[in-house]
C-alpha cells in the first residue's frame, strides 16, 4: 500500500486532535521517566541562516539530555528513519497535527515541540510538551542563556520535562563535546552533500578527537558512498573502553562483510554475541557463513535459527532461515518458516516470491504460483525476474538480509510499529471489502462480490474470511479447483471447521471422495456430532 496516501488518510484524523489536546478539564502531569518521548526540530525564530543547524541540534541535544536523565527517547537515527517511512520532511515546519500524528504512530507518549531565537549572544528556548495518551497540551518552557553555555540552557530544559529524574545535572552534561565541535557534527549530519559532510565530521573531530559519535556519523558516510575500508578505519580508531565502542565493532564487522573479509567479520561478530547475545549478530554470523561457501563447519541456518528463536517477531529472520533452507534444498522447512516471514510482514515480495518457488518444488503448484504473483503486484522487479526465467522455478541471488543496527529488541523498532500500524489500517479496509463482499454474496451478486473480496486480499493475503467466501463463491459458479485452492489457503490462515466442510463439498463436486472423507474425519475428530459433517460423510462411496 502506498504509505505517502495511506499517511495522509491517517493525518486527516490528527486534524481532528489538536483542538482536543489544547483543553482538558483537570489538572495533570507531565510523563515520568519511563515514559517514551520524541523531540522534533526546533524552530529557529532569529530567521539568520547561520543558525540553520541548531534546529537540528535542539532536538539532538534535548534528545541525548532526556537519555541522560532516564527516559527511552527515540534517538536521532529512529526519527529520521521514521520521518523516512512517512515520506514526511524532517524539518520544524510541521504542523501540531501531523507532529501529533507521528508521535502517535511511533509509540511516544509525549511529544516535544519547540523554537530557538538568538539576540546578540544570548540565546533563549521555548519548548513545548505534548501529552498523546491524555491529550494536554502543556504550557512553554522557557529558557536562557549565553549561546556559549547552550548545553546548560537544554539541560534546565530537559530537567523541567522530567522533574522526577533522580540523574543529576552533572551527569547529564558530562558526555557533551565543546560547543563548536557539536556545531560541526550537526552540520556535517545534516548536509546533503557527502564531501561536505566529511568535511565537517573531521573539522569536528578535529575541534573533539575523542567525540567519536563523529566516528559513527563519518562511518555511515563512507558506507553510503561504499568507501568500506575507509569506513572501517574510521570505527577502528574507537577506543575499547569508549561507551560507543560497541556499535563502532559491529559496524566495523559490516565493513568487512562488505569488503568481502567474511572470516574476520565472523570472529568479530561472535566475539560480540558472547559479550552481549543480539539476534542481530547471530543474524549476520548466518550471512556471513552464507556468502562462505564450500567452508562452512556450522551450516549457516544453524545461526539464523538460533537468531528467529531470540526474536520472534522479526520478519527478516523468518526470512533468511526460510530463504537459507531453500538453497539447502530443503524445500519444506523453506516453506515453513518463509510462511512465518509473510505473516509477520505481509507486504514481503521477496518472501512471497522465495515461498513460492518452494511450494511448487512441494508439488503445491496452484498456492506457489499464487505466492509469485502476489510477489509481482507487490514489486514490479518480479515480474521482470519472471520474464527472463521462461518456464522456471528460480531464485533471485543474494537475497539475505543483513542487520544494521544492535540491541532493537530493547529499543523502539520504528519501523516495526509503523508498519503494524499501516497494517491494521489496511485490515480495516480489508474487513469493509470482505462485509461488502458477504453482502453481495446473500444477493447473489457473484461477480461484483469476487472483486470485492479481491480486494481484501490485496489489503490483507491471509484474512480467512475473505478466502472461505471466496472458495464459496467458485464453487457456486463451478470453478471448482479454485474453489479448492481459496479453501486450502483461508484453512492455512486460520483453520477453522466451516473451511473444512466447505472445501470437504468442493472435493465431493471433484469426485475426490478420498480428499472429502479426509476434510470430514478431521471435522469429527473436532466436533464428533457435527451434523453436517455426518451428513456429507454418508454420501460419500464406501472407501
Amino acid at each position: 500500500m502506498n504509505k505517502v496516501r495511506w499517511f495522509l488518510g491517517v493525518l486527516v484524523r490528527g486534524f481532528a486532535l489538536v483542538g482536543a489536546f489544547t483543553v482538558i478539564a483537570q489538572a495533570q502531569e507531565l510523563v515520568g521517566v519511563g515514559a517514551r518521548q520524541l523531540v522534533v526540530p526546533f524552530e529557529n525564530m532569529t530567521h539568520e541562516p547561520r543558525y540553520y543547524w541548531l534546529g537540528e541540534g535542539s532536538a539532538v541535544v534535548l534528545t541525548d539530555d532526556l537519555v541522560a536523565l532516564g527516559a527511552p527517547a527515540l534517538s536521532r537515527e529512529e526519527r529520521i528513519h521514521a520521518f523516512e517511512q512517512l515520506r514526511v520532511p524532517a524539518v520544524a515546519t510541521l504542523s501540531d497535527a501531523t507532529i501529533i500524528r507521528i508521535g502517535q504512530v511511533v509509540g511516544a507518549a509525549q511529544v516535544i515541540i519547540g523554537s530557538f531565537e538568538i539576540k546578540g549572544d544570548q540565546l533563549t528556548v521555548r519548548a513545548r510538551p505534548i501529552r498523546l495518551d491524555t491529550g494536554r497540551m502543556f504550557p512553554e518552557i522557557v529558557e536562557s542563556g549565553a549561546l556559549a553555555d547552550l548545553f546548560a540552557v537544554y539541560a534546565r530544559v530537559g530537567r523541567r520535562l522530567l522533574p522526577d529524574s533522580t540523574v543529576t545535572t552533572e551527569q547529564m552534561e558530562s558526555a557533551h563535546p565543546p560547543p563548536a565541535a557539536f556545531e560541526q557534527y550537526v552540520k556535517g549530519v545534516v548536509a546533503e552533500n557527502p564531501a561536505t559532510q566529511v568535511s565537517m565530521l573531521k573539522e569536528a573531530l578535529r575541534i573533539a578527537p575523542d567525540f567519536q559519535r563523529v566516528r559513527l556519523a563519518l562511518w555511515s558516510v563512507y558506507t553510503e558512498q561504499s568507501d568500506h575500508q575507509r569506513a572501517l578505519d574510521v570505527v577502528k580508531a574507537v577506543p575499547a573502553q569508549d561507551r560507543l565502542a560497541r556499535q563502532a565493532r559491529f559496524r566495523g564487522a559490516l565493513s568487512l562483510m562488505n569488503l568481502g573479509r567474511n572470516a574476520d567479520a565472523m570472529d568479530t561478530l561472535l566475539a560480540l554475541n558472547v559479550e552481549k547475545p543480539d539476534p542481530a549478530l547471530l543474524n549476520d554470523a548466518g550471512v556471513t557463513q552464507l556468502r562462505r561457501a564450500g567452508r562452512n563447519a556450522i551450516p549457516p541456518t544453524d545461526y539464523f535459527r538460533s537468531a528467529a528463536a531470540a526474536d520472534a517477531d522479526d520478519p527478516d529472520l523468518a526470512f533468511n532461515l526460510g530463504y537459507a533452507l531453500w538453497l539447502a534444498h530443503d524445500s519444506l522447512n523453506a516453506a515453513m518458516w518463509l510462511r512465518e516471514a509473510v505473516r509477520r510482514n505481509p507486504d514481503d515480495a521477496a518472501a512471497h516470491w522465495v515461498l513460492g518457488v518452494a511450494l511448487q518444488a512441494s508439488a503445491n503448484a496452484a498456492e506457489g504460483q499464487r505466492e509469485k504473483d502476489l510477489a509481482k503486484r507487490l514489486s514490479a522487479s518480479y515480474a521482470d525476474f519472471d520474464r527472463k526465467q521462461p518456464g522456471g522455478n528460480a531464485v533471485p541471488p543474494n537475497l539475505e538480509r543483513v542487520k544494521t543496527e544492535l540491541d532493537e529488541m530493547s529499543s523502539l523498532h520504528v519501523e516495526d510499529v509503523i508498519a503494524a500500524t499501516e497494517q491494521r489500517d489496511q485490515r480495516e479496509q480489508a474487513a469493509f471489502h470482505v462485509d461488502t463482499g458477504r453482502r453481495l454474496f446473500a444477493q447473489e451478486r457473484d461477480a461484483d462480490a469476487i472483486n470485492e473480496l479481491r480486494r481484501a486480499i490485496y489489503l490483507s493475503p491471509y484474512d480467512r474470511q475473505a478466502h472461505l467466501l471466496l472458495g464459496r463463491l467458485y464453487l457456486r459458479g463451478s470453478r471448482v479447483q479454485e474453489a479448492i485452492d481459496e479453501l486450502k489457503i483461508s484453512i492455512w490462515s486460520d483453520d477453522q471447521v466451516d473451511a473444512r466442510l466447505a472445501l470437504a463439498g468442493a472435493y465431493i463436486q471433484a469426485k475426490d471422495a478420498a480428499a472429502a472423507r479426509l476434510e470430514l474425519q478431521n471435522v469429527l475428530s473436532r466436533e464428533p456430532n457435527n451434523a453436517d459433517a455426518r451428513r456429507l460423510l454418508d454420501t460419500l462411496p464406501p472407501p
